[in-house]
């Protein structure tokens, strides 16, 4: 079965909206597009490169989707650690507005997304990866169908724009499983959810 995976920029506040460009979304007003930019280091350049190397597919929402077409196949380098996969491999792709998908090795899912995304990680492979697409991501977590967190929390505080994980849902406690953090001061960490939180109460003599 192949584990799915879910790569995130984040600010200190949650917020995952537009951090590559000022145009790259600015629904609900946001102003702040490209906040990640500055902080962007060979160290950050290298993890995300790591994670492109284990990748078998993609799954994504369809702003991410838009985004990414609207430029990696114009990155033509087969060896490109980035655009290589993106390019070659399967991208499946979630939307209730687009009637097709043009980019090549894209199709669109049909009918319902979590049946349709269980069905997808009964196939063999390594990753089926998910890039940003926030919407899609919150209607996975709710449903306890991603298997590892890569969140990239960026020493930046926004104050407004969309986050990451949604209101409501099952309590979930999450293991640890590797960190790191780039000169420019982002913290990589990836988690695995372990099951539904736990609650306790510190007594008198602890």
């Amino acid at each position: 079965m192949a584990r799915l995976t879910l790569t995130t920029f984040l600010s200190l506040d949650g917020v995952m909206q537009a951090p590559g460009g000022p145009d790259e979304d600015r629904s609900g007003g946001f102003a702040y597009g490209g906040w990640l930019v500055p902080f962007f280091d060979d160290d950050m350049g290298r993890f995300v490169n790591e994670v492109f190397g284990r990748v078998d597919a993609f799954l994504l929402g369809r702003r991410t989707y838009e985004i990414f077409a609207s430029y990696w196949p114009k990155v033509t380098d087969p060896a490109d650690p980035i655009a290589g996969p993106l390019n070659s491999l399967p991208k499946y792709v979630v939307s209730r507005t687009l009637d097709k998908v043009d980019w090549q090795g894209s199709r669109l899912v049909q009918g319902d997304v979590v049946e349709a995304v269980t069905r997808l990680k009964e196939q063999p492979g390594r990753e089926i990866q998910i890039h940003g697409s926030g919407t899609l991501a919150q209607t996975l977590i709710a449903h306890g169908l991603i298997d590892e967190y890569n969140l990239l929390v960026f020493p930046v505080f926004l104050g407004a724009g969309r986050r990451l994980f949604p209101q409501g849902g099952t309590p979930t406690a999450f293991e640890l499983t590797a960190h790191r953090t780039t000169k420019a001061g982002v913290t990589i960490q990836t988690y695995r959810p372990t099951g539904e939180a736990r609650f306790g109460e510190f007594g008198l003599d602890q």
